[in-house]
C-alpha cells in the first residue's frame, strides 16, 4: 500500500492507533492518514493550530466550511474540496456547497461571499491584496481580529493542502461514494479519486 507517492510508513503502535481511529470513525483508513502517518504529531499540531486560529474568530462551522472549500477549490485540491464540500453540504445543502466549490457562491450571505472571495485572493496572490479588500470584509461586519483569524486559518489550510497535493494524496473512493452528487460533479480539478 502506498501513501500517495510515498510508501506507507512501517506499522508501529502509534501508526496503528492512528489508522484504528480512522476505521472507528469512517470504517476505512483515509489516504491522507496514510501519508501523515509519517508525522502524526506534526499533523495533530497543525490541526490544533488551524482550530485555534479559527476558534477565536467566533464564526460558525458553516463559515469554516466555506473558507476551506473556497481555499481548496482555488488551489485545485480535489481531496479537501471533496471532504469539506461534503461537510459544507451537511452544514447547509449540496447546492450551496457546489456553488462555493465552483466559485459562484449562490446561497451565501453577503458576509460569507466576502469571506469566500477573501480566501480565494489569499490563495491566488496574497501580495495582491489591498486595503480596500480588507475594508470590504469590515463592511460586512468582520472585525480586524476576525480578519486576522480567518487569514491565518486559510494560510494554515494551504500548508496542509500543499503537502497532501505535492505528495500525491488521492481522494478516497469511499469518500467519493458518501458525497452528494452536486459536490462530486463540482470537483473537476486536482488528483482523481481512488476507484
Amino acid at each position: 500500500m502506498t501513501s500517495g507517492f510515498l510508501e506507507e510508513p512501517p506499522i508501529s503502535e502509534p501508526v496503528q492507533a492512528f489508522f484504528d481511529e480512522d476505521k472507528k470513525e469512517t470504517g476505512y483508513v483515509w489516504n491522507v492518514s496514510r501519508l501523515w502517518a509519517y508525522q502524526i504529531d506534526t499533523m495533530e499540531q497543525l490541526y490544533a493550530l488551524m482550530s485555534q486560529a479559527f476558534k477565536v474568530s467566533g464564526l460558525s462551522f458553516r463559515q469554516r466550511g466555506i473558507l476551506v472549500t473556497a481555499t481548496a477549490s482555488t488551489l485545485g485540491d480535489s481531496y479537501c474540496s471533496l471532504a469539506w464540500g461534503g461537510k459544507l453540504a451537511g452544514a447547509s445543502d449540496p447546492r450551496t456547497a457546489a456553488a462555493v466549490l465552483s466559485g459562484e457562491d449562490v446561497g451565501l450571505t453577503e458576509q460569507e461571499r466576502a469571506m469566500a472571495e477573501w480566501a480565494r485572493k489569499v490563495v491566488r496572490d496574497p501580495n495582491a491584496t489591498t486595503p480596500s479588500d480588507v475594508d470590504a470584509l469590515r463592511k460586512v461586519g468582520l472585525s480586524d481580529s476576525q480578519i486576522f483569524a480567518i487569514t491565518t486559518f486559510v494560510a494554515l489550510r494551504l500548508a496542509f493542502s500543499t503537502i497532501n497535493d505535492a505528495l500525491g494524496a488521492n481522494p478516497d473512493a469511499q469518500l467519493l461514494k458518501s458525497l452528494p452528487e452536486e459536490v462530486v460533479q463540482s470537483v473537476t480539478y486536482g488528483r482523481p479519486a481512488d476507484l
